[in-house]
């Protein structure tokens, strides 16, 4: 990452920590939900350091103090390594930020619409992501079940819930009362902006869960846990990373080119739009926050594209001949 030299870091470091509830950085941190602080949190140190040359983190940087000198700087050189999407997200982090340094009288309105005054970061055309075959999720699958311990049913049921849209820091929140076998439903608790909401899990899905309660037992607390290798079974959530992790290795036992998690979210949406459900039921399904967001999710490639196509007609000219 580029080092920025080019102004006196003085006015940047605070000269003695500031409380939280009067600290722009620690308010708006303090506003997010818990699954998106890390991340977050992340990204400002990231800000702090350049600003600083490594001198300051998101505590010790003095927000207020920031001109458009900076912030046009910041997102110069965010842009030369990192993708649009993820500066995007890094530089909205820190408008709000001065907004909450606005909100508390540390900086004036025309300072902060001067620094947040920066040209628009623009998209790379190409979507990421792809989806997955059936042959693929059919292939995860039979490599699960060819693992005689608890992980092999753990996993598969893992699989199955990942089908239906949720996404890993979703479905390790997931607890044991959350599944309603009788009504095919999993109520997804403090999603994606604190949101809750309710997915359903088609029949083959409900008897993979199944089959992992059925080792696991019927205790309270998360869905899906941790296996040992002795097939003990602690009734603790996985980890995010813990998914990402069991997902590549069963990807390597199928022989299934790279996937990341977010996959079966794509997966998800270009199966529910290919098979002609709505657009904002897809978005109420996946958890959008508006049906916009699912075309970004849309996988189904230029073969749906030809056959929708095929479906229109030109009429024909029926001309008078004299």
């Amino acid at each position: 990452m580029p080092r920025l030299v080019s102004w006196d870091t003085t006015d940047l470091v605070l000269t003695e920590p500031l409380p939280l509830t009067l600290h722009p950085a620690a308010l708006y941190l303090s506003l997010l939900s818990p699954g998106s602080r890390p991340t977050m949190r992340q990204s400002l140190d990231t800000i702090a350091s350049l600003l600083t040359n490594g001198q300051c983190d998101a505590m010790t940087l003095n927000w207020a103090a920031l001109t458009y000198q900076h912030t046009a700087a910041v997102q110069g050189a965010l842009l030369a390594k990192r993708e649009p999407a993820t500066v995007r997200k890094m530089m909205c982090a820190l408008r709000r930020v001065l907004k909450e340094a606005v909100r508390l009288d540390l900086m004036d309105a025309y300072a902060y619409a001067k620094a947040i005054d920066l040209p628009q970061i623009r998209s790379n055309p190409e979507l990421r992501g792809r989806a997955l075959s059936e042959d693929e999720i059919a292939a995860l699958l039979e490599a699960c079940h060819d693992d005689p311990t608890p992980a092999g049913i753990r996993d598969a049921a893992l699989i199955a819930i990942l089908r239906v849209g949720l996404r890993r820091a979703e479905v390790v929140k997931l607890e044991l009362k959350d599944f309603k076998a009788s009504v095919a439903e999993l109520k997804v608790r403090g999603g994606k902006g604190g949101k809750n909401r309710t997915v359903y899990l088609p029949g083959d899905a409900i008897s993979l869960v199944e089959d992992w309660l059925k080792v696991r037992g019927r205790s309270p607390g998360a869905l899906l846990c941790p296996s040992w290798k002795r097939g003990r079974i602690h009734i603790r959530p996985l980890t995010p990373q813990a998914v990402l992790m069991i997902l590549r290795k069963r990807a390597v036992e199928a022989q299934v080119d790279s996937f990341s998690p977010h996959d079966f979210r794509r997966t998800f949406c270009s199966d529910l739009l290919d098979a002609g459900v709505d657009i904002v039921t897809v978005a109420a399904l996946a958890g959008h926050s508006s049906p916009e967001v699912v075309a970004k999710y849309d996988r189904r490639g230029e073969e749906t594209k030809r056959k929708a196509v095929e479906k229109l007609s030109i009429p024909s000219l029926h001309r008078s001949t004299k």
